[in-house]
């Protein structure tokens, strides 16, 4: 079935709104609904933020960058791409924050396999690093593409197991950026043989930031998430816990309360994660047919909404006065205030690109 596409301008448009200063993934999300198209979006930037507050001008992502963006992408033999096109994962269209954009290479195909994410221990034991490739060989023997984020240990070992059935490496950094440099090889088969996936543009180095994004990405796309090895503080942990709010099931493989590496996973099992002990543990929970539902996202029609403008100085004060460094559910906020929802959500839109709050999971606002 053909699937729409962006023409280059939509997306360099695209990528020019969600690169803009002080746009997130759910602002990007809130002016492509009331604008209709990036373009639109891009030029009402400046007139909102002054609204929100914003006494200099707004950083808007220039056309020269985002052309340079594209074509960098694609001299690397990569692309990108947006929710509703083909190798933009449709699981990872409905999470919270999901990403504008996506720059990919290899097979789009293995974004349309239903997926399980294998994570795990950097310094993992060769006793973990074996399980974990005997989990990606059995599930992807069984039709599922393997993800996971291409670090070293577990990531690495399933990854090395799964190119033969499809696996999907998720990156903090640009696609063209090989981290961590000892996996150059992996990460040229994988873009070869699997698929490359980020949501960074070329050149963007890998930093402690941008890994925590990285993993809502890897448990964004799978079905389920498989943690092997993870000490108490690990990252893997996160992935875990961003698969619970993302409605995916949890596994967490036991370990020995002698193995630090072992803390974390024993961990998420206490606290109600599956535990597994073989493949068909995965596999059992997860029978059954999956259609992902593919909600289309280029270029929608506009919804009716309340012009934020029209509400006055009293208005903008009294939501601001609601709002604390803890964050706040907007329906809270709605509540409080006794603001029409579209007015509400027209002024956080406002306050946002001002940079004057910051968002959080579950829709949650809070002064920035």
């Amino acid at each position: 079935m053909n699937q729409p596409s962006l023409s280059h301008e939509q997306r360099r448009d695209w990528l020019r709104l969600a690169k803009s200063e002080n746009v997130g993934p759910a602002t990007f999300r809130q002016l492509i609904a009331r604008y209709g198209a990036a373009e639109a979006a891009i030029a009402a930037l400046p007139e909102l933020s002054r609204q929100g507050g914003l006494a200099r001008s707004l950083r808007v992502y220039g056309l020269d960058e985002a052309d340079a963006d594209l074509e960098r992408a694609a001299r690397y033999g990569a692309r990108f791409v947006v929710p509703g096109e083909a190798g933009y994962p449709p699981p990872l269209r409905h999470i919270d924050g999901a990403p504008p954009f996506l720059c990919i290479k290899g097979d789009a195909a293995f974004a349309e396999k239903p997926a399980v994410a294998i994570v795990g221990a950097r310094n993992a034991s060769a006793l973990g690093r074996k399980f974990a490739r005997q989990l990606a060989a059995e599930i992807g023997a069984a039709g599922f593409a393997i993800v996971s984020g291409l670090a070293r240990g577990i990531d690495t070992a399933a990854h090395e197991a799964a190119l033969a059935s499809g696996t999907a490496a998720v990156l903090a950094g640009g696609v063209d950026v090989i981290y961590p440099p000892e996996d150059e090889a992996l990460h040229n088969r994988i873009g070869e043989r699997g698929l490359l996936v980020t949501e960074m543009t070329s050149g963007t180095v890998p930093r402690a930031e941008l890994f925590p994004r990285r993993n809502r990405i890897i448990s964004g796309m799978a079905r389920a998430v498989i943690v092997v090895e993870a000490a108490l503080r690990s990252g893997s942990l996160i992935t875990a816990r961003l698969a619970g709010e993302q409605g995916r099931e949890v596994f967490a493989v036991p370990g020995s309360p002698l193995d630090p590496r072992a803390e974390g996973c024993n961990k998420l099992i206490r606290d109600g994660a599956s535990l597994l002990t073989r493949a068909a543990d995965v596999l059992d929970a997860l029978g059954g047919s999956f259609t992902p539902n593919r909600t289309m996202f280029l270029e929608p029609e506009p919804p009716a909404l309340d012009d934020p403008a029209a509400a006055g100085p009293d208005d903008r004060r009294r939501l601001l006065s609601l709002l604390s460094p803890s964050p706040v559910a907007v329906d809270d906020l709605i509540r409080e205030s006794a603001l029409p929802p579209a007015a509400v959500a027209g002024l956080l839109l406002e306050l946002e690109l001002a940079g004057r709050i910051a968002r959080h999971p579950r829709g949650l606002v809070s002064l920035a």
